[in-house]
C-alpha cells in the first residue's frame, strides 16, 4: 500500500475570504472563511480514488459509507474509483456498497459503547475486504471502536479512508489508511459536514463563525 499522503493545513491558516467564492446568500454572515475550496476537494478525491484502486488491484471489496456526513464524499469517491478501474481494466463489478450509521456513547461516564445502525447483520460482512468511508475523524475513538467491532466478524481486510482528519488535543492518535486533508482544530462545515443539520448543502468546506454557531445552535 502507498504511504499515507495528505494535505496538511496549518493552524494559522485562516482560509480564503468568502467574497472570492460563490457562497449561498443565506450563509454569508454565518461563516468566517473558506478553508478548503470544492475544486481542491475534488482533486484530492480523484487522487485518493486512484491510490485505493491501485492498492486493491482488482480484488473485490465492500465500501461502507458512514452516514450522514460521509454520503457526498462516498458518492464522489466511488464514482472516481469506478471510472479509474473502467479506464484501466474495462467494466468491473467487484465493488459492492453498504451504509451504516454510528452512535457513540463515549463520554466521561461511559465505557465507549458503539452502536452500529443501518445494516441488518454485520455477519454479512465476514470474509470481505472492507473499505470504511468517513467524512471526518476527530478524536479517532469512534473509529477505533468500530474497527474492534468489525474484527469480531473476521473480515478479510479492513481499510479506512477519511476526507478530513482534525488535529485536536483530544485525538487518540488514530490515523486512517487514506486521508485527504489534515485540518486545524476549528469547527468546519460544508461538503455534507453539518452543524445541527445545517450547511450540508454548502459546496466548499468553511469555518463557521461565532454568529453562525449561535444562530444554528440547538434550541432547548
Amino acid at each position: 500500500m502507498y504511504p499515507c499522503k495528505y494535505i496538511a493545513i496549518s493552524d494559522d491558516d485562516d482560509g480564503y475570504p468568502l467574497e472570492t467564492f460563490c457562497i449561498p446568500r443565506h450563509y454569508t454572515t454565518d461563516l468566517d472563511s473558506v478553508l478548503v475550496p470544492c475544486g481542491l476537494i475534488h482533486d484530492r478525491i480523484e487522487r485518493l480514488a486512484r491510490d485505493i484502486a491501485q492498492d486493491y488491484n482488482d480484488q473485490p471489496f465492500t465500501a461502507l459509507c458512514v452516514l450522514k456526513g460521509g454520503y457526498k464524499f462516498f458518492a464522489d469517491l466511488l464514482d472516481k474509483i469506478k471510472q479509474y478501474v473502467r479506464n484501466i481494466n474495462g467494466p468491473t463489478g467487484v465493488i459492492s456498497v453498504d451504509f451504516i450509521r454510528l452512535k457513540s456513547y463515549e463520554d466521561a461516564d461511559s465505557s465507549g459503547e458503539l452502536k452500529v445502525m443501518g445494516i441488518d447483520n454485520l455477519m454479512t460482512l465476514a470474509g470481505r475486504n472492507l473499505l470504511i468511508v468517513e467524512d471526518i475523524i476527530d478524536t479517532g475513538l469512534t473509529m477505533e471502536n468500530l474497527l474492534k467491532l468489525l474484527q469480531e466478524i473476521n473480515p478479510k481486510s479492513v481499510k479506512v479512508v477519511s476526507l478530513f482528519v482534525k488535529r485536536t488535543p483530544k485525538s487518540s492518535g488514530y490515523r486512517p489508511d487514506y486521508m485527504g486533508f489534515e485540518v486545524p482544530n476549528k469547527f468546519i462545515v460544508g461538503y455534507a459536514l453539518d452543524y445541527n443539520e445545517f450547511f450540508r448543502d454548502l459546496n466548499h468546506v468553511c469555518i463557521i463563525s461565532e454568529k453562525g454557531r449561535i444562530k444554528y445552535a440547538k434550541k432547548c
